[in-house]
């Protein structure tokens, strides 16, 4: 049986990783009832750990697991090395004097502990001594009632970590009333300022993208440039000779490894790395997130029925975050790119034929599974192959953007 798991990234104020919360779903059928607390987070931490690998998930960052009060009780959290982990304890775990014993012990052995959904109430007091981080959902405080409500809490040593954080307005505001973590996706979106124009290096970029996405590449146009660009020809010839390509011999040259690859793999690369220099300054998620939904996109429309061209579905998904990388609206950074009518459509308006695939990669990585159900069954009958699909994806944007 495939587990389905999603990641949600976690931020510390430099909009750095800190770590993911891990999601699970067991499969895309049933999806609407509530699975049991205790097989979910078994079923987890054993895929994650033991058949997945949690590197593949989390890339070597914290991996923030659930845990309901039956596996506190039974020192689940315990089995698992507290180098890898956050134990995050759920809002309907209830503070008895067994829960808080079993706390001391997790805590005394050096593990993180967070306390999820945190409402607050006098009776989490001794949970609160023990938390390391203490998560606050944003939809649950009105707005404008923040910092009293913090007042209570602050005066514990626990971090705090502000969650569905879903505009850098909320995210700035979080950080000015002292929270250290941020969950959501407010990395995604632009940072729009009227009247600013794409600066005369981002744009060279875009163009160096467009000369790679045309129909015929112009091969010693490309070669010249990437030679004259030392960190770009170091990248190349990393990625050529990694894991990923299969050859007798390394290569050593440009040339040799533009000849290697072939039209497909040249424009891959040279719009990765032109993404990777344009996003200088943001979240490095966001160029991981854009290589999981391109090589995500990719590989669910190469198993599926239609006929698609997945190159295309690939830059569909690479692209897929250029407004947030650049802070401008799509339909103006459309004009500066020649890609095909179909990708422009789909990245302005959200529709098109290719609009499902990328639909489907957005509401995957964020664990919505009945979305996820329901983009799928317009694609055909692929749901139990999308978990090893996303994990190689997962894989394979790690070792890009770790060149």
């Amino acid at each position: 049986m495939e587990i389905f798991v999603a990641r949600q990234p976690i931020f510390n104020k430099k909009k750095k990783i800190f770590g993911y919360e891990l999601l699970f779903r067991d499969s895309m059928i049933n999806f609407v009832p509530e699975i049991d607390g205790d097989i979910a987070t078994s079923k987890l931490l054993s895929n994650s750990f033991f058949t997945i690998g949690l590197e593949a998930l989390t890339g070597g960052r914290k991996a923030f697991i659930n845990y309901t009060q039956n596996l506190l009780l039974k020192g689940i959290p315990l089995m698992f090395p507290r180098e890898n982990i956050v134990i995050e304890i759920l809002e309907d775990v209830e503070p008895t004097e067994e829960i808080i014993s079993i706390c001391r012990t997790i805590h005394k052995k050096g593990y993180t502990i967070a306390l999820d959904d945190f409402l607050y109430s006098s009776k989490m007091h001794p949970l609160m001594e023990l938390a390391d981080i203490i998560k606050i959902d944003l939809k649950t405080v009105p707005k404008g009632e923040m910092k009293e409500y913090l007042k209570p809490i602050v005066r514990y040593k626990a971090k705090l970590l502000a969650e569905k954080v879903e505009t850098y307005a909320e995210f700035k505001e979080m950080k000015a009333l002292g929270f250290e973590y941020f969950q959501g996706y407010f990395f995604c979106k632009p940072e729009i300022i009227r009247g600013k124009d794409i600066p005369g290096s981002q744009l060279t970029l875009l163009r160096i993208m467009s000369e790679a996405n045309k129909t015929e590449i112009d091969f010693n146009g490309i070669e010249k440039m990437i030679e004259h660009d030392i960190a770009i020809s170091y990248k190349l010839l990393r990625y050529i000779n990694s894991a990923f390509f299969r050859r007798t011999r390394d290569i050593s040259s440009i040339k040799q490894a533009l000849v290697f690859m072939g039209e497909k793999e040249i424009r891959r690369f040279v719009s990765m790395v032109a993404v990777t220099n344009l996003a200088e300054g943001k979240p490095n998620e966001l160029i991981v997130t854009s290589c999981i939904r391109a090589k995500f996109c990719e590989l669910v429309g190469g198993i599926s029925n239609e006929g698609i061209d997945t190159s295309e579905l690939f830059t569909l998904g690479l692209f897929s975050l250029i407004d947030a990388i650049l802070d401008q609206p799509m339909k103006e950074i459309m004009k500066e790119l020649p890609l095909t009518q179909n990708i422009r459509d789909t990245l302005v308006s959200g529709d098109g034929a290719m609009a499902k695939y990328l639909h489907l990669a957005e509401h995957y990585e964020r664990g919505e599974w009945n979305q996820v159900f329901k983009f799928s069954s317009m694609i055909g009958p692929i749901e139990e192959q999308l978990p090893t699909l996303f994990m190689e994806a997962c894989d394979w944007s790690y070792n890009f953007t770790n060149l």
